[in-house]
């Protein structure tokens, strides 16, 4: 019996786009560019929208209690767009989350602040 494939997420929700229209929107400006200057840029980082170099984190925080212990709900079909956010403190859910980008020592800061282990 041939064995069965996993699940895998969405490449576009992998690197942290809100649809799949937009994650094919920003694909096609970026064709134009070259495969060794694509491969410098770090995984995950939006092309164009962020000022700050090097390697960018992204934190996502609920826009009701600003909360960072949020998580993807998956709804619906693969590919429709059909995924929600949902607050694990207050319970929120929705789409509108806030999205703050962090240079490297800036997560370092953030993840100390938070009491996280950073190996």
């Amino acid at each position: 019996m041939p064995k069965k494939s996993k699940l895998s997420t969405p490449e576009w929700i992998r690197e942290g786009y809100d649809s799949p229209e937009e994650y094919a929107k920003v694909r096609q400006k970026a064709e134009p560019l070259s495969t060794s200057s694509m491969s410098s840029q770090s995984k995950g980082v939006k092309t164009g929208k962020s000022s700050k170099s090097g390697k960018i984190f992204k934190v996502r925080s609920c826009p009701k209690c600003k909360s960072d212990e949020v998580a993807v709900v998956l709804t619906g079909e693969e590919g429709k767009g059909a995924g929600e956010w949902e607050c694990k403190k207050c319970k929120w859910v929705g789409r509108d989350i806030n999205v703050k980008e962090l240079s490297e020592d800036e997560m370092m800061e953030y993840l100390d602040s938070r009491g996280e282990e950073v190996a």
